[in-house]
């Protein structure tokens, strides 16, 4: 009985030793990763601003940048094969930033930003639903920190997702949907103009069709040449 109690105790503490030990190895893994998050940012973010104070159209050198932004990062992503997901809101969040120093449009940024994540997702055959979601959240969070009005941002960033994922197919239309909802009021009309309209059925298709009448016994006799009088 007692060496059951011992074993007992001993599977117990065994246990509470390894799960200290994932715990410990989680956490410091996390804290590698909000590292790594925090560095991204900063790099995107001042590689943007210096690149649109170098510039003297901000403006019209916005879109261009952060085109040139996401695509860096999707090929970074392709060379190393994972981090897509990860990196997206980062990469969101700095672009914002970068911008946001410079006094531009964070707004059109955003929807610029997330759009471009969205075809890069897809393209490379990654969850397009979930690199949505990140770039909108990187994109709302940037304006947040920054003091930019999130609302409109957030409405921008999830209209250039569902508007990107419209390029790509209406499986794709409903999964960004569904992922984003909660996100801004009015999800769902937004997605929903983006799905494909069923055809309208012509009134004469949807019409009921009118009882035909029964065909007379009678075959209808052909004309023939009109029958000549008698001789006079």
């Amino acid at each position: 009985m007692v060496d059951k109690e011992k074993t007992t105790t001993e599977t117990e503490e065994a246990i509470g030793k390894a799960g200290t030990t994932v715990k410990e190895g989680v956490v410091s893994s996390l804290k590698g990763i909000n590292e790594i998050e925090a560095e991204i940012v900063s790099l995107v973010r001042n590689t943007v601003s210096n690149t649109l104070r170098a510039s003297a159209e901000v403006a019209k050198e916005t879109v261009h940048v952060t085109k040139d932004v996401v695509k860096g990062t999707i090929q970074a992503t392709e060379e190393v094969g994972t981090g897509l997901i990860l990196s997206t809101k980062s990469v969101a969040k700095g672009i914002v930033m970068g911008v946001s120093d410079v006094g531009g449009d964070i707004a059109t940024v955003a929807g610029q930003t997330v759009k471009g994540a969205v075809k890069g997702a897809s393209e490379i055959g990654a969850d397009v639903a979930m690199v949505a979601r990140r770039a909108v959240d990187g994109a709302i969070e940037a304006t947040k920190e920054v003091g930019g009005n999130a609302e409109e941002v957030a409405k921008v960033a999830v209209g250039g997702a569902i508007e990107a994922a419209g390029t790509i197919g209406t499986t794709a239309v409903r999964s960004v949907r569904d992922i984003l909802v909660g996100v801004v009021e009015g999800v769902k009309d937004v997605a929903n103009a983006a799905l494909p309209k069923p055809r309208p059925t012509s009134p004469s298709s949807s019409a009921p069709e009118k009882e035909k009448k029964p065909s007379s016994s009678k075959a209808p006799q052909e004309e023939g040449p009109p029958k000549s009088r008698g001789k006079r």
